[in-house]
């Protein structure tokens, strides 16, 4: 049974703000990093209620990936500057013609403040996002304040590989594993603090968020921050399944379960359960069903694959699981099995799924059929470095 022990007990960041209405922002410029999921418990737009809070003082809205209404379905699909009919401010896209702020944009604010949710998996470029308006607040002078809201697969559980420095990207500028137990301001003080960007930084705390939960747990509505994001489900296998989107396998784009769907018309799921390993799959289980997608990979053909339910998050290893599932595929169906080709989230020349994996080694070691408990152990001194190193930033 799901626990609710904690719900209805987790406040904002940005439900504090306006509460508290702290006094740097008294007579200051404020842009707004943003999308359609930035809303309090009540479903009201953190832009609405900070024009409510600090009248005439929101000058313009910033947009990371997917646009402002998360309407763009997939990677280096951009978003155009624009304008907020509701508030008629100028909109800026960081996901189109630049994905860092200009000079020019930043002559507009004084401080920005960030309200975005995020997913707790490196694999996703809000953070990427953050880090580059870091940097230009650095540069510029001005102040960036996060409004701090929950990891939603909880802030105790870390998993995967650091990203080798020769697969920096937008899916990785830092060295940090795939599942990394922060919340988005925690984040943002190991970004400036760890990674030395110092940038004027502050974070606005929740209030009764506890590291153990996952999002289920704190009483708040979910909403989409990004259109194949539609539910905490999702969240919480996307850490590993996040991987498919650098093969041939359908991670359930053009369905209504992204992520949480996955296959292809030449899997055989019974012969791909007879050749894992079933402590791989503590803490869920794979349902085999087909299914059909009408947008993307196989859009129109049947692919057989399995739904990935989740039945114990704190025993459930995503990136584990996920792994071993592609080293099954890539064993079993040599002919048909295919990695992606570039681009990727603008790298044109490495592969996908090195990027994805932030590491070429690993998938040479996958393909080499490298057992995975073994290849997990590889990292361990690396993943504990980083744990001490993130443990400094905790503010919950």
């Amino acid at each position: 049974m799901e626990n609710t022990s904690f719900n209805n007990t987790v406040i904002l960041g940005i439900e504090k703000l306006v509460i508290d209405r702290p006094p740097f922002l008294q007579g200051n410029r404020i842009g707004l990093l943003c999308n359609q999921a930035s809303t309090d418990r009540h479903l009201r737009h953190s832009r609405d209620l900070i024009n409510m809070a600090f009248p005439g003082q929101l000058t313009c809205i910033f947009t990371p990936q997917h646009g402002f209404f998360c309407e763009k379905q997939d990677n280096m699909i951009e978003s155009d500057h624009g304008r907020d009919r509701q508030t008629g401010l100028p909109v800026f896209s960081l996901y189109g013609e630049t994905r860092r702020p200009t000079a020019a944009m930043f002559d507009c604010l004084d401080v920005l403040l960030v309200d975005l949710v995020d997913v707790g998996t490196r694999v996703y470029t809000f953070m990427s996002t953050l880090i580059y308006c870091l940097q230009e607040a650095a540069r510029s002078g001005k102040k960036v304040v996060v409004l701090d809201r929950p990891n939603p697969i909880d802030g105790t559980q870390i998993e995967g590989n650091l990203v080798d420095e020769d697969m920096r990207s937008f899916v990785g500028l830092y060295p940090i594993p795939m599942r990394h137990g922060l919340t988005f301001g925690e984040l943002g003080l190991l970004f400036n603090e760890y990674f030395d960007i110092h940038a004027d930084y502050q974070v606005i705390r929740m209030q009764g968020w506890k590291r153990e939960m996952f999002f289920a747990e704190t009483g708040l509505p979910w909403l989409f921050p990004s259109p194949n994001m539609p539910t905490s489900s999702t969240a919480s296998v996307y850490p590993g399944q996040v991987v498919w989107e650098g093969t041939n396998i359908s991670e359930g784009r053009g369905t209504t379960l992204p992520f949480e769907l996955f296959g292809a018309p030449f899997l055989q799921p019974k012969q791909i359960i007879d050749h894992l390993d079933p402590s791989i799959l503590s803490g869920c289980i794979l349902r085999p069903l087909v299914f059909q997608p009408t947008s993307n990979k196989w859009a129109g053909k049947n692919c057989q694959g399995f739904q990935l339910h989740v039945t114990n998050n704190k025993l459930f290893k995503p990136y584990r699981v996920s792994l071993a599932l592609l080293q099954v595929f890539i064993r079993l169906y040599p002919e048909d099995f295919a990695w992606k080709k570039p681009p990727y989230e603008y790298e044109f020349e490495k592969m996908p799924i090195d990027l994805i994996l932030g590491s070429k080694k690993l998938r040479e070691a996958l393909e080499y059929g490298e057992d995975i408990l073994s290849l997990e152990d590889s990292w361990q001194d690396n993943l504990r470095q980083f744990n001490d190193a993130r443990r400094e930033y905790f503010l919950y």
